[in-house]
């Protein structure tokens, strides 16, 4: 795939404005373009972690495997935003305990590890950057995991339906790869949902037709 993707576009991100010289020539030497189609593996468990994505375009899904082979999405990663699995083996200096995969077409610039421990050190607005993003990551994980401890996977589905509402555009099987679950199940209680009008399915794609009786569902 062409890489498109310009070494001076980082100048875009808000964390990285106003480096001093020094910085700014070494970020244009030592940042590697990325360029990726949907549905490429960027990172494995067990893979060396060796650079930081900057996203400028695109969507990373991070997500964790279980040995049956079961799957949950973690979070996200959009443009002027920071994947914290891959900052926290950074830190650490340890292999990826997650996988990370390009659900669009993407374009990044890839940041050393070395690069990387330079500005946070030095630079006070990337240093806040990156912290504040791992506050927010680290707190949509604890609701994930209220969520999956505590909460039906009846309810998280329609709360999932609504967070898309009028139109979810997915297969039965990247909803259960988002929730945790297996297909079969997803399966099953998205046609009880269609049974009770709430939601009409077709193919690759749910309509809902009744947010209100969604929210009481997700609402238990």
């Amino acid at each position: 795939m062409p890489v498109d993707t310009r070494l001076s576009d980082w100048q875009t991100l808000p964390a990285l404005a106003g480096l001093p010289p020094a910085l700014s020539a070494l970020l244009t030497q030592q940042l590697q373009p990325i360029a990726a189609p949907a549905g490429a593996t960027l990172f494995d468990v067990g893979t060396s972690c060796q650079a930081l994505p900057l996203v400028l375009e695109g969507r990373i899904r991070v997500s964790k495997r279980s040995d049956s082979g079961r799957e949950i999405s973690l979070y996200h990663v959009q443009a002027g935003e920071l994947c914290i699995v891959t900052v926290g083996c950074l830190l650490g200096g340890i292999p990826y305990p997650a996988s990370g995969t390009s659900e669009t077409p993407l374009q990044a610039l890839a940041l050393p590890r070395p690069l990387f421990m330079t500005l946070l050190n030095s630079h006070q607005p990337f240093r806040e950057w990156v912290f504040q993003l791992f506050t927010d990551r680290i707190t949509g994980l604890m609701q994930l995991v209220e969520e999956v401890a505590f909460r039906k996977l009846d309810q998280r589905l329609a709360n999932w339906l609504l967070l898309r509402a009028p139109v979810a555009e997915a297969s039965h099987q990247a909803i259960a790869d988002d929730l945790g679950s297996v297909r079969e199940i997803i399966s099953r209680l998205l046609k009880q949902f269609e049974d009770q009008g709430l939601v009409r399915l077709g193919r690759g794609r749910i309509d809902i037709l009744d947010t209100s009786g969604l929210s009481s569902l997700a609402q238990g």
